[in-house]
């Protein structure tokens, strides 16, 4: 560990200083330049923990632009295995056409699960997908006098020409964010101001704090009102909430197929009335038991998978998990299949869609930074991630209707 570290006389005092505590692993990027205090922080922390680190050094990601963008104290990277799944036919609004699915996940099975779901929709023509809502929220919280006060308040924020004014000034911090509702909600004298912006390519949440910072700020100096604090966790983010359930937050997408019998038994090696019945009795009776929020078999594997893929915030899975699985046989022997995703918070711009590997994965998919048309590739992949989760969904479902789940994990979980 000593000797794989070539540091200059001033480096090896840095080091020092910092495996005696004497400095933080922060301020070493203070004193030396951004790929020696990488070196020095990483070969600190093998000292203090007798690891060694040599894996965690060995990335091919630009450290200079992470460190800029999305990480602090950088001491290396982690590599997580990707697998593609696909080609999966999709008939949306944005994504039209074929698409190979990049999936960053360690869960052997996944892949090939969401494989064998791709091969059974483009089997019957593509999926279907449209989306119905697509907004980004914050929610500031206010304390008020009381009652009477809160209620004074929520009918000045309801006022046509306030939100005129509101929406201006949040105008004035982004050249593309839109402010489209205030919705306010109220407990005894605290009132929740949920507002609603359009974000665009964007997934957005720093474009809406800063805005409604602006928002609140001007109503401060309209009202002599000011919040106690700018998120009240009625936005809601990265946790379960039925808020985002019911109004939606991020993309509201819904996606699906219809399957022949002989789809089903090709593929899926079972029948659609078997499906059908899985899907009640456990994606939709076992989780009402259950007092979930999402009514599916395992749309968070998916997400997730995507999500680290394509450099999406992997906490805003939360929100994707609140997904609803819909299987029913028709009136002429198929299967209907759909996943409705209130609340699947992406983005093509920002956050970690610009570090190669992730963007990489974006260009696969066409939907790589902001379209000509402004919102346009935030939406495809919101319709394309759609379409992998319906995949999942009838995989893992026709797996456990023909009693092949444990087999599948034996054999390709490990």
């Amino acid at each position: 560990m000593d000797n794989k570290y070539f540091f200059s006389s001033d480096e090896q005092k840095l080091l020092d200083a910092l495996v005696r505590g004497d400095i933080s692993f922060h301020k070493v990027g203070k004193q030396t330049n951004l790929q020696t205090a990488i070196k020095i922080r990483r070969a600190a922390l093998e000292k203090l923990t007798g690891t060694d680190l040599d894996t965690l050094g060995q990335f091919t990601i630009d450290s200079e632009d992470a460190s800029q963008r999305n990480i602090e104290n950088m001491i290396g990277a982690i590599q997580i295995p990707v697998g593609v799944a696909g080609p999966v036919c999709i008939k949306g609004e944005f994504a039209k056409g074929n698409y190979y699915l990049p999936l960053a996940t360690t869960e052997g099975a996944l892949v090939a699960s969401v494989n064998r779901g791709c091969s059974a929709i483009t089997s019957s023509g593509g999926s279907t997908v449209r989306i119905f809502k697509d907004q980004m929220t914050r929610a500031p919280v206010y304390c008020l006098d009381g009652v009477k006060q809160s209620r004074e308040f929520v009918d000045w924020i309801k006022l046509p020409e306030v939100f005129v004014k509101l929406k201006k000034k949040a105008s004035e911090t982004t050249r593309f964010g839109e402010l489209t509702a205030v919705e306010p909600y109220v407990t005894g004298n605290n009132v929740y101001l949920r507002f609603c912006f359009d974000t665009k390519d964007a997934m957005g949440m720093n474009m809406v704090t800063i805005a409604t910072q602006a928002i609140v700020d001007l109503i401060g100096d309209e009202i002599g009102i000011y919040p106690i604090s700018l998120s009240g966790n009625m936005c809601a983010d990265k946790k379960p909430a039925a808020i985002n359930s019911i109004l939606g937050r991020g993309k509201t997408v819904i996606a699906e197929v219809e399957l022949t019998p002989e789809i089903v038994k090709n593929k899926l090696k079972t029948t659609p009335e078997a499906i059908a019945e899985v899907n009640y009795r456990k994606n939709l009776l076992g989780s009402a038991r259950a007092v979930s929020l999402g009514f599916n078999a395992h749309a968070a594997n998916i997400i997730a998978a995507m999500f680290i893929a394509c450099g999406q915030d992997p906490a805003h899975v939360v929100e994707g998990s609140n997904t609803i699985t819909t299987m029913e046989v028709t009136k002429y022997g198929s299967l209907y299949c759909s996943v409705t995703l209130p609340s699947l918070q992406i983005g093509t711009v920002g956050g970690g869609t610009k570090i190669a590997t992730q963007n990489e994965c974006l260009r696969i998919l066409d939907a790589a930074g902001a379209g000509e048309i402004p919102g346009y590739n935030s939406k495809k992949l919101a319709e394309i991630i759609a379409s992998a989760v319906l995949a999942g969904e009838i995989s893992l479902v026709g797996a456990q209707a023909a009693g092949h789940l444990a087999r599948a994990h034996a054999e390709l979980g490990r």
